[in-house]
């Protein structure tokens, strides 16, 4: 078994940069926003890509990415487990069986959130980094232990923001706190619905942006799919149909290489014809 003594060391520039895979905490400080969903996506799509993923639920007692990915009936061991050293990290990731390379390490439905410690956190990242080019972390909600423990064994960061006075408020909360941990973060604008921004019963996601104040790599819109998927275990990247999907596979590539790939606003169907009826000469 390998052993998961904890590195008590901090993370320095150095030690980060000797590290094989990329460790990303997905996070937003508040609920409902869309965090899980947006794992499970982009870690799908990353995978789909030929990389070697694993995505890890950090909600301890409260687990629910297994549930999004379809993968409830499978769990033996968990991340508590893993990070403990009662198990190999093998052991406890479960391979997706219709996406090459993808793997859930679930959390825990048994353990209080401080089982484990951010000291604990940064052995476990210098173990699994080696397994994997990409470990994406589903961060609870809130800026407590797990928020502290997700935050520990990341080196970079995605921020899920919707497009609500209160969560651009607690992702400002989010950002200042990944900022004093070194930590860039970046933003996607989440369940955005074109027609309440266009009627202004809805923030535009250019404001949502000038007030965080960080790199934005992605818009998604608000998808009926999003809650089939869940439902029934399907990753949404492969739902053809999504446009919530098909935003997420775009973030996967800008995470991916793809820098320069456009952002795409969404926009709703009147408008939509009206542009199109333009460009046909059809109208003003």
């Amino acid at each position: 078994m390998i052993p998961l003594t904890p590195h008590l060391l901090p993370l320095t520039p150095y030690t980060r940069c000797i590290l094989d895979g990329r460790i990303i905490v997905i996070t937003s400080g508040k609920g409902g926003v869309g965090k899980t969903t947006a794992t499970a996506s982009i870690g799908a799509a990353l995978a789909m890509e030929g990389k070697r993923v694993v995505v890890i639920d950090m909600d301890i007692g409260l687990r629910n990415l297994d549930v999004v990915m379809g993968l409830e009936n499978r769990i033996i061991y968990n991340v508590v487990d893993a990070v403990k050293g009662k198990c190999k990290i093998k052991q406890a990731a479960i391979k997706d069986r219709r996406i090459e390379n993808l793997y859930l390490i679930p959390a825990s439905q048994s353990d209080n959130k401080n089982v484990l410690s951010p000291e604990e956190m940064v052995g476990f990242r210098e173990i699994i980094s080696k397994e994997f080019d990409y470990v994406l972390m589903d961060c609870p909600a809130g800026i407590e232990r797990g928020f502290e423990n997700s935050v520990a064994a990341a080196d970079e960061a995605i921020v899920i923001c919707a497009p609500e006075v209160s969560s651009v408020r607690d992702a400002d909360r989010v950002i200042g706190l990944l900022y004093a941990r070194s930590i860039t973060p970046k933003l996607v604008v989440n369940r955005i619905v074109p027609e309440m921004v266009e009627r202004g019963d809805m923030l535009n996601h250019s404001d949502v942006v000038d007030v965080l104040s960080i790199e934005l790599i992605g818009l998604v819109p608000m998808d009926d799919q999003v809650v089939v998927c869940t439902n029934t275990g399907m990753p949404l990247v492969l739902q053809k149909k999504s446009l919530a999907g098909e935003a997420f596979r775009r973030i996967a590539l800008r995470i991916n290489g793809m820098a320069d790939l456009p952002i795409e606003v969404p926009q709703s169907q009147s408008r939509f014809w009206k542009k199109l009826g333009t460009r046909l000469g059809l109208g003003k």
